[in-house]
């Protein structure tokens, strides 16, 4: 075949053609890197781009980026200084309302921190066309402010609204039910509701839910926390719960977790796993709730309490909701009882690709095969607080979905400790891409011990897969986890990380994302002198982004007891070494003192912080001293630093250990007068 030579450019290719691959980046910075090849690349990105976050301070008007006027999608609430109402820190409000619209005019779908009603009241008037809006607010209600004014001035002006968040906003519950009777005919446009309450503890009641769901007789998707407990008022039951389905037929997404969920206490394990309390929801409820809902896709109820010999309900599901793909079940028991390992209960549901299982105190081995044999297509598997369960069925589950399983959460669990969650993982461990596990290093419980001598045995013969440490504890020998981009790991305040590349985790070349959960009391602690080992992910090459969450650490964070530590020796413990790792991005939530509502970032933070060589974006979940953030300006690549007490309550006044408005201004300054440093994009 005679070669042939072309001189066809890059150029060369359609407008229309080259605007569609534009649109179809999603990553931030490669678009960044792709306006800047030239100038027509540029106001193509430009065009194109779909969906924006503003950072910065409001302040600095002239750093109003006016060329994305394509943008539908636009976030507010990242604003600095994060949590003020950003509009009236501004001389003329209206105006600068008026310029967001201008810079801004496609916009339909929103996402802002309304720390009081005024917000609203300039910002929805300049987009009537918003479908979809998102409220944040860490902060308490103005108590002095009507019952649902909070939305009237969204309501009023946004009359083409059908998606609303409230997940992060903290209001009453009693706020929605007369907004949406004020608008009918807005609620009846609504197709997706989150009213999930991640701000405070409190939960719908059931007037509350049947109201608001009444009035919204169209949403497809549905969020929300209730009360299940029958010893309060308005506890969601058998009649709630049948009246839901038949005020909202065409649900296809429907979660419903009552109030105590969210505060994800880990239960006691050497509890049996059932509550103190039954729910008042019959197996009879709810098949008649899955026969109402015939286009149900997701499904989550998160009771938090018990719901005995489920299996009959459920089994159900596949044949009433034919479309179901996605399960969790929170203090249901009895789902599945594997008698010989035959499919029952909710291995019935043949379709499931996601299936969540929390606090199943009877859930066995032979119940996981049930599952596996019964729900080939799952992707996805999380099994919480199950006591009863061992590494031997979880291997076997994942022998029979090593086809199809790339997401994997194992926690609570009482005989799976990190050694032996990775040993069932065993069969995926090519295929996985995320992964929790629990960082638990004590030996495995008696119920295992067979099976460890089992593989002992084998390691005799094969001691390239498996080692025995100094302590008799099984050790996965050095085995490579191919395609694991995600690891989650929760451990106990005073225990190390060192050990987890010791279990089986030292090679994970694709890893980018790690999620570390410290939790417990550390007043009960001995003072730590050793590192907690956060140098040791040094051996993850592409490691960049890091979630290190101590919020559920609680200390003293003023001054402590004799014999005790305060929080800045402990948090010297938990971030020595971070300066080993190459991150770009840091989300750190500090420890927290719960007497005095308080959780601040102290000097030995901020000083290790500062030695981080490679961090671009640095989040602190939490508050500072002004000159203590000035540590950070020694990280020369550091485009993006922000507090933000995005939890409740939020502070309201500003104290000796925060940093005020005139303080983050300052900090922001120094940090963007560095452009001699040339930091790279």
């Amino acid at each position: 075949m005679a070669g042939t030579s072309s001189n066809v450019h890059v150029h060369d290719i359609p407008y229309v053609i080259l605007s569609t691959i534009f649109s179809l980046l999603t990553d931030i910075r490669t678009r960044n890197a792709v306006s800047l090849v030239c100038l027509k690349w540029h106001l193509l990105e430009r065009a194109t781009r779909k969906s924006i976050t503003l950072r910065g301070n409001i302040r600095d008007l002239f750093l109003l980026p006016t060329c994305f006027r394509a943008v539908t999608n636009l976030d507010l609430s990242c604003l600095s200084p994060w949590g003020h109402p950003f509009l009236d820190s501004f001389p003329n409000p209206l105006l600068l309302a008026q310029l967001l619209r201008h810079a801004f005019p496609s916009v339909v779908s929103l996402i802002v921190y309304v720390r009081n009603p005024s917000t609203l009241n300039l910002l929805a008037p300049q987009w009537p066309n918003l479908q979809h809006v998102k409220l944040v607010r860490w902060h308490q209600r103005v108590p002095t402010t009507p019952i649902g004014s909070d939305f009237v001035a969204l309501f009023e002006h946004c009359r083409m609204l059908s998606s609303l968040d409230v997940s992060n906003f903290y209001c009453w519950t009693e706020d929605l039910p007369p907004a949406f009777e004020a608008y009918p005919s807005l609620a009846a446009s609504l197709s997706h509701l989150n009213i999930l309450k991640h701000s405070s503890a409190e939960g719908f009641k059931s007037h509350e839910l049947l109201a608001i769901t009444s009035h919204c007789p169209n949403l497809r998707k549905l969020l929300a926390t209730c009360v299940f407990d029958h010893r309060f008022i308005g506890f969601v039951g058998d009649q709630t719960l049948l009246a839901l389905a038949s005020n909202c037929p065409s649900l296809s997404l429907l979660h419903l977790v009552d109030a105590s969920s969210p505060s994800n206490l880990r239960p006691d394990p050497n509890d049996e796993g059932y509550t103190s309390e039954n729910a008042s929801i019959s197996h009879a409820t709810l098949g008649d709730v899955f026969a109402g809902l015939p286009l149900l896709e997701e499904l989550v109820l998160d009771i938090c309490h018990n719901v005995r010999d489920a299996w009959p309900a459920l089994e159900s599901l596949n044949s009433r909701c034919p479309r179901l793909k996605s399960l969790k079940l929170g203090q249901f028991h009895g789902i599945c009882r594997g008698v010989d390992s035959r499919p029952d209960g909710v291995a019935l549901c043949q379709g499931l690709e996601s299936l969540s299982i929390k606090n199943c105190a009877d859930l066995t081995d032979t119940a996981l095969v049930a599952i596996s044999l019964g729900c080939p297509r799952l992707a996805k598997f999380e099994v919480r607080g199950c006591k009863r369960i061992t590494a031997t069925g979880m291997r076997r589950l994942t022998h029979v979905l090593r086809k199809t399983l790339v997401d994997v959460r194992v926690s609570c669990c009482k005989s799976l400790n990190a050694v032996s969650s990775l040993q069932a993982l065993e069969p995926i461990r090519d295929t996985i891409e995320r992964l929790h596990i629990d960082c638990v290093w004590a030996s495995v419980e008696q119920s295992e011990a067979q099976t460890s001598d089992s593989y002992q045995t084998s390691t005799k013969k094969k001691c390239k897969y498996y080692r025995i440490d100094q302590n008799d504890n099984l050790m996965i020998s050095s085995r490579t986890w191919t395609k694991l981009q995600y690891l989650s790991l929760w451990i106990a305040v005073g225990d190390l990380l060192t050990p987890l590349c010791l279990a089986g985790l030292d090679d994970c070349p694709a890893l980018e994302g790690i999620q570390i959960k410290i939790e417990g009391d550390c007043r009960d602690q001995p003072r730590p002198f050793d590192a907690f080992g956060l140098s040791s992910l040094a051996c993850y090459p592409r490691l960049s982004r890091m979630n290190l969450d101590c919020s559920g650490v609680i200390g003293y964070a003023l001054t402590a007891p004799t014999g005790h530590a305060d929080l800045s020796l402990w948090e010297r413990f938990f971030l020595n070494g971070i300066e080993n790792l190459h991150l770009d991005e840091l989300n750190y939530w500090p420890a927290q003192d719960m007497d005095v509502n308080q959780r601040s970032l102290f000097l030995p933070a901020a000083g290790l912080l500062g030695q981080c060589g490679s961090l671009r974006k640095l989040f602190i979940h939490g508050t500072a001293n002004e000159h203590f953030m000035m540590f950070l300006l020694r990280i020369p690549t550091l485009r993006d630093v922000q507090l933000r007490e995005d939890y409740y309550p939020a502070p309201e006044n500003d104290t000796s250990t925060e940093m005020r408005v005139d303080s983050c201004c300052r900090f922001e300054d120094a940090l963007n007068s560095r452009s001699r440093q040339q930091v790279a994009d």
